[in-house]
C-alpha cells in the first residue's frame, strides 16, 4: 500500500490517476440507477442491456472499418445497442403477453451473437477481452468527457423524476391509480439503466456489469431505509470499490475489472452477514 501511493504521484501514473477520476466520476450513477434497479429487481434487464451493447460495438466497429464511417465508435455503438435492448424489453413486456424474462433472454442472447459475429468479420485487430473483461487503465481523455455526459443524461432525469421513478419500483398498482404514468417510467427507467451500463464497459467490461450495478446498491440496503439514503451510500461504495480495487490491481498485477467486482462481492457478504445479524438482534429485543 506504502509502494502504492508512493508510485501513484509519480508523473507516469498518469493513466491510473485518469483512471480514478472516470471511475469516482462513474460513482453517483451507478448509485442512483443501481439503487432503482435493485428495488425494482430488473437486474437481469441490466445483463442483457450489456449483451446488446456488445452487438452495437460489433456493428459499429464493422461500418466504421468496412464502410469508413469514422462517426461509428465503439461508444456510439454500445449506447445504440444498449438503448435499443431497453425499449425492446419495455415496449415487449408492456404490449405483449409474453413474459419479461423471456424476451430478457432472447435480447440477451441475440446481442451477444450478433456482436460476436461482426467482430469476427470486422478486419484488423480487436480487443474482445477488453469489452468482455473491461481495462479501467486504458481509459482516456475522451472516456472522462463523455463519463460527464452520460452522468448528466441519466442523473438529471433521475432526480426530476425521482418521485414517479420511486413509485414505479415500489408500487406501481397504486402510482397508477394516483395517475402516475407507471409504463412511460418503467421505460425511462430501463433507458437510464442502459446508459448506466454503457458507463460501466470500460471500468469491468460487458461479463461483469451486472456486479458493479447491483452490488453496491444491495449492499447499501442492508443498513438503510429510505430510497434516497440507500442511493448516496450507494454511490459511496462504488466510488470505494473502484478505488479498493485499482489498489488491489496495482499491487498484484491483477484485472481491474474482476478486481473491482472482487471487492464489492466482499463487502456484500459481510453487508449482508451484518446486516442479518442486526435484524435478528433487533427482532430478539423486540420479542423481549
Amino acid at each position: 500500500m506504502i509502494e502504492f501511493i508512493r508510485q501513484f504521484f509519480q508523473p507516469e501514473m498518469s493513466f491510473l490517476h485518469l483512471a480514478l477520476v472516470v471511475g469516482l466520476l462513474a460513482s453517483p450513477a451507478l448509485g442512483v440507477i443501481g439503487t432503482l434497479v435493485v428495488t425494482r429487481r430488473i437486474s437481469s434487464i441490466a445483463g442483457a442491456g450489456a449483451h446488446a451493447a456488445l452487438g452495437g460495438v460489433g456493428i459499429a466497429l464493422f461500418l466504421q472499418r468496412v464502410l469508413l464511417w469514422s462517426w461509428c465508435t465503439a461508444t456510439v455503438g454500445a449506447i445504440a445497442g444498449a438503448m435499443a435492448a431497453a425499449i425492446i424489453v419495455g415496449i415487449v413486456s408492456l404490449t405483449a403477453r409474453e413474459r419479461e424474462d423471456t424476451v430478457i433472454a432472447v435480447v440477451w442472447a441475440l446481442g451477444m451473437s450478433l456482436g460476436l459475429l461482426f467482430l469476427d468479420k470486422t478486419p484488423g485487430y480487436v480487443d474482445l477481452q477488453g469489452f468482455l473483461f473491461g481495462n479501467i487503465l486504458l481509459v482516456t481523455t475522451n472516456d472522462l468527457w463523455m463519463t460527464l455526459a452520460l452522468d448528466a443524461v441519466i442523473l438529471i432525469p433521475a432526480i426530476l423524476f425521482y418521485n414517479p421513478l420511486l413509485a414505479t419500483c415500489f408500487d406501481g398498482t397504486f402510482a397508477v391509480l394516483r395517475g402516475v404514468r407507471t409504463s412511460l417510467f418503467y421505460l425511462v427507467l430501463l433507458i437510464l439503466t442502459s446508459l448506466t451500463v454503457v458507463l460501466l464497459i470500460n471500468v469491468v467490461g460487458i461479463v461483469l456489469v451486472i456486479a458493479l450495478l447491483t452490488l453496491p446498491a444491495a449492499a447499501a440496503g442492508c443498513f438503510t431505509r429510505h430510497l434516497w439514503s440507500m442511493m448516496v451510500c450507494s454511490g459511496i461504495l462504488s466510488a470505494l470499490f473502484i478505488s479498493a480495487g485499482l489498489v488491489l490491481s496495482f499491487c498484484f498485477s491483477l484485472p481491474s475489472g474482476p478486481a473491482i467486482v472482487l471487492v464489492a462481492v466482499l463487502v456484500y457478504v459481510i453487508s449482508l452477514l451484518t446486516g442479518s445479524r442486526r435484524r435478528n438482534e433487533g427482532s430478539a429485543a423486540g420479542g423481549n
